[in-house]
């Protein structure tokens, strides 16, 4: 899967995924392989991203929207914040 993370300012990340968690607003959840269409709204707190073979990586984000489709994953964050 591809995921991509974006502020208004820049992009904060891009890279093939095996799993990642978002802090939605009506709670956080896992998006895997193969997952469903889906469009939701999310809430400051941390997307975490699991790769294959590599350590779980951690970004803050400060709300924003998620978008699911076809295994590419864009998460357009109002802002990052510092950890």
């Amino acid at each position: 899967m591809k995921l991509e993370i974006l502020t208004p300012d820049k992009k904060v990340y891009e890279g093939e995924i095996r799993s990642v968690t978002v802090p939605g607003t009506m709670g956080s959840f896992e998006v895997l392989k193969d997952h469903a269409p889906i469009i939701s709204t999310l809430e400051d707190g941390k997307v975490i991203i699991r790769k294959d073979n590599s350590p779980v990586e951690t970004i803050s984000i400060k709300g924003g929207v998620i978008e699911v489709l076809n295994n590419s994953i864009m998460v357009l964050a109002e802002g990052i914040q510092d950890s």
